[in-house]
């Protein structure tokens, strides 16, 4: 069998950051304390993906903000 080997998904671009910055900024205008809320949860589930070793990477104000603190006690 001969042909191109299949890869992972594309690796993120500089138009990609600047694409999801522009929404995010749109949805803060729209509802701060959403966009706090949306934020908290993808860190938590970041969290349990990495078996709680994203908080450690994490400076503490957002650590707090988030909930990942009280999540480890």
């Amino acid at each position: 069998m001969t042909g191109v080997a299949p890869t992972g998904p594309p690796a993120p671009t500089d138009d990609d950051a600047a694409e999801l910055a522009a929404q995010l900024r749109a949805l803060a205008g729209a509802d701060p304390a959403e966009v706090r809320q949306v934020v908290a949860e993808v860190l938590g589930a970041l969290d349990r993906a990495a078996g709680g070793a994203l908080r450690d990477q994490l400076p503490a104000a957002i650590r707090a903000d988030s909930g990942l603190d009280s999540a480890r006690h």
